[in-house]
């Protein structure tokens, strides 16, 4: 994959060489002056400290103490220090010799020592942000150290229980703004310092396409840090009435961020605390504590925040819009870029062995080409009512019972399948089905961006994907790029669901042909085991009796080999080279004795014989010959069950259609075939007779004859019904080759 994408970007760069008048490689065209995102997220930014991480599942404990964090200080050299330094500072300890680490903490307390490994360690992950090392940056920790102070506070005073991620979200509330400094400090520089309100996000929107609350949230997200706090990075600026009845962190830090910003004398608005249910007053009173304790934790930082009262705040300034830069990809690039990604995508996908394999590598190019990590596939139901989850690996049982009904009118996912069209859904932009709803819980996310597969008017199902809202803006504008990887995805479908419904329909054949033969198989097997069973009882009186047993015995291995000859025929093996002409007379006359003598047939039921007197020979061997009579016969027994005539006759000689044939008749003096049978009297049909394998018999014996390249036909009216079977004659008649027999037994 790897390298077939070099190959994709070396493509597109010859392109843009014909087509631009100055050109770039395209890896230096994904990382433009417009595309900031793309520089987020190839950019090497900050990763938080483990200690900070450590520190908060030490602060949801409910039984945490003392020697929780002082065992979490002590693995940690440089954080050891930097509490040791505070310990020892003049606000705290006067003595004159250095304490410990056991005596700083008890000196400090709990409470102290949180705020010092939480400030630390930001101010650790900030200096990271290499480009803003040239920057004065003491407003901006002063805003941060503010709007933390004020967020511990706050949420002291509402009673949420854990200040110290508030005091966390309020020191990284900004954190987006080093972000796009560090990757984008051209751009950004003149709007760094900056006031923080909802103007600045305005002009970060329109200049950068992303504003430093998208960004902030995008760096936390990719912290995995298990709270609200990107949310509330993501929300600090959003109107107060929109986030009323959202997450307590979220309306701590907007108002934390509100306050900060507030002149210390400035008259407070009526209600301005109602977001967090506090009075003025408190307000008041938390915004005048708040100073001293910035500057104490400043001192303990070592971060200096001297002259930041008489600094000025520069205005938000919109630059103007760069000139078109020749190295940036036209329209065709852009189109002939997309076709090439289509491409790499159909080759990818049809590399796949089976839909397990297609799904997964489905999911991968997602992540890789759109940054969505949550997400789930719904595939079309057998019947088209319903999407249904499929197998993702993803142990939470709720996505892989997941379904949502087509016939859902209020489902935005069912109407993105139903239409073929993306879908981009929040909550926002109008009522959420409970599905939905669901999924935006189970993601964590803020939406849900819906690619259906579709393959031209077919829709096979659609992927689901949960994001936040700065990611939202990103998404909508590579619609074209979703739609083509939808249509990749659908015709990978399309073609594994023909290549399976072939697959099944050559199963099906197979299995059908097999049931046929194995049905064929038993049912002419039957015939000679029902000659053997009766033939033993015939054995058994005369050996009683004890008169001789030879014919009998012949007439047993003979029915024994034709056992072995039918499955011979059915497993395909070379059929047995008949060295002797068949005598059609000698058949006759076997099987109507061994009729009369097996007891096979009925006392009512008689059988009789008229044989030509010459002999013919036919290309057919004895057994196939056999096996056709043996079928005729028990056919017309079938059809006396209150007793009759069945005559076998050999008509010797005739010519049918210009062609010498030897004909051979099975009649029955029965109550006939119904005419509305007789048409189909040769193909396979459910029998009303008893037992297994009805039914078959005579499509048995119109395949053997055709087999012996003759043909067969039935009449049948009330007063009886004939089959006339017609061989082709091999030679000219031979004369006095077999005895004389006239009519016999009628």
């Amino acid at each position: 994959m790897a390298i077939r994408l070099k190959s994709l970007l070396a493509a597109v760069d010859g392109l843009a060489k014909l087509t631009e008048t100055r050109s770039v490689p395209v890896w230096k065209m994904a990382q433009s002056d417009q595309d900031i995102r793309n520089r987020l997220l190839v950019a090497r930014l900050p990763a938080m400290p483990e200690i900070l991480f450590k520190l908060l599942e030490l602060c949801q404990a409910d039984d945490a103490g003392m020697a929780e964090l002082a065992k979490l200080i002590a693995n940690d050299a440089g954080m050891t220090s930097k509490v040791l330094n505070v310990a020892n500072h003049a606000a705290y300890y006067r003595g004159e010799q250095k304490v410990g680490l056991v005596q700083a903490l008890s000196i400090l307390g709990a409470d102290v020592i949180k705020t010092v490994i939480i400030s630390e360690s930001v101010r650790h992950t900030f200096n990271g942000f290499s480009s803003s090392a040239s920057r004065d940056m003491r407003s901006f920790w002063k805003h941060a150290l503010t709007t933390a102070v004020i967020a511990r506070e706050v949420a002291k005073k509402m009673g949420y229980l854990h200040s110290e991620e508030a005091y966390l979200a309020g020191l990284l509330h900004d954190v987006g703004r080093l972000a796009l400094m560090a990757v984008a400090p051209n751009e950004y520089g003149f709007n760094f310092l900056a006031q923080d309100d909802e103007n600045l996000c305005a002009v970060e929107i329109r200049t950068l396409q992303i504003s430093h609350a998208e960004a902030g949230a995008w760096l936390v997200e990719r912290w995995n840090l298990d709270s609200f706090m990107a949310d509330s990075i993501l929300y600090h600026h959003e109107a107060a009435a929109r986030i009323e009845t959202a997450h307590a962190l979220i309306r701590i830090v907007h108002l934390a961020n509100w306050m900060a910003n507030q002149p210390s004398d400035a008259l407070m608005p009526a209600e301005a605390g109602a977001l967090c249910q506090l009075s003025n007053d408190t307000m008041l009173l938390i915004m005048q504590g708040a100073a001293a304790q910035v500057k104490k934790s400043a001192s303990f930082l070592g971060i200096d925040l001297s002259g930041t009262d008489a600094m000025p705040v520069p205005a938000v300034d919109s630059p103007r819009e760069p000139a078109a830069n020749p190295s940036q990809p036209g329209p065709l690039t852009n189109a002939v870029l997309d076709m090439t990604l289509a491409a790499e995508l159909r080759q990818s996908f049809a590399r796949q062995k089976g839909d397990t394999q297609l799904l997964n590598s489905v999911r991968h190019n997602a992540r890789i080409l759109f940054d969505v990590d949550e997400s789930i596939i719904l595939l079309m139901n057998g019947g088209g009512q319903s999407l249904v989850a499929v197998a993702s690996g993803d142990r939470r049982q709720r996505l892989a019972e997941f379904s949502i009904s087509l016939l859902e009118n209020r489902s935005g996912i069912a109407a993105t399948v139903r239409q073929r069209q993306l879908g981009f859904l929040d909550r926002a932009g109008g009522a959420l089905s409970v599905p939905e709803e669901q999924l935006l819980r189970i993601f964590g996310a803020d939406c849900l961006v819906c690619i259906p597969f579709a393959d031209g008017a077919q829709c096979f199902g659609v992927m689901v994907c949960g994001v936040r809202s700065w990611q939202l803006a990103d998404l909508q504008r590579r619609e074209r790029l979703l739609h083509t990887f939808g249509l990749q995805v659908g015709a990978a479908l399309a073609a594994a669901a023909s290549d399976q419904g072939e697959i099944d329909r050559r199963i099906a054949r197979i299995k059908e042909d097999y049931r046929e033969n194995a049905h064929r198989v038993v049912h002419e097997i039957n015939n000679p085991l029902a000659i053997i069973k009766n033939y033993l009882s015939v054995l058994d009186e005369k050996l009683i009796r004890e008169e001789p047993v030879s014919g009998e015995l012949s007439i047993l291995n003979e029915e024994i080999d034709r056992i072995g000859n039918i499955l011979d025929e059915f497993s395909g093996a070379e059929p047995k080279i008949q060295e002797q002409p068949t005598d059609i007379n000698k058949i006759i006359k076997q099987l109507v004795s061994l009729f009369r003598e097996s007891k096979f047939l009925p006392a009512s039921v008689h059988i009789g014989t008229q044989l030509s007197e010459n002999f013919y020979e036919i290309d057919a061997s004895s057994d196939l010959v056999k096996q056709v009579l043996v079928n005729l016969l028990k056919n017309s027994v079938e059809a006396l069950p209150y007793g009759g005539l069945i005559e076998v006759v050999n008509g010797g000689q005739i010519v049918r259609n210009g062609r010498e044939v030897l004909a051979l008749y099975v009649k029955d003096n029965g109550p006939g075939i119904p005419a509305a049978v007789l048409p189909k009297i040769f193909t396979p049909v459910v029998s009303e007779k008893p037992g297994k394998n009805r039914g078959l018999g005579l499509s048995i014996v119109n395949s053997l004859v055709e087999k012996m390249d003759g043909f067969i036909s039935c009449t049948s009216s009330k007063t009886g019904t004939v089959f006339e079977i017609l061989f082709p004659i091999r030679s000219s008649v031979l004369d006095g080759f077999s005895s004389v027999s006239t009519k016999d037994g009628v």
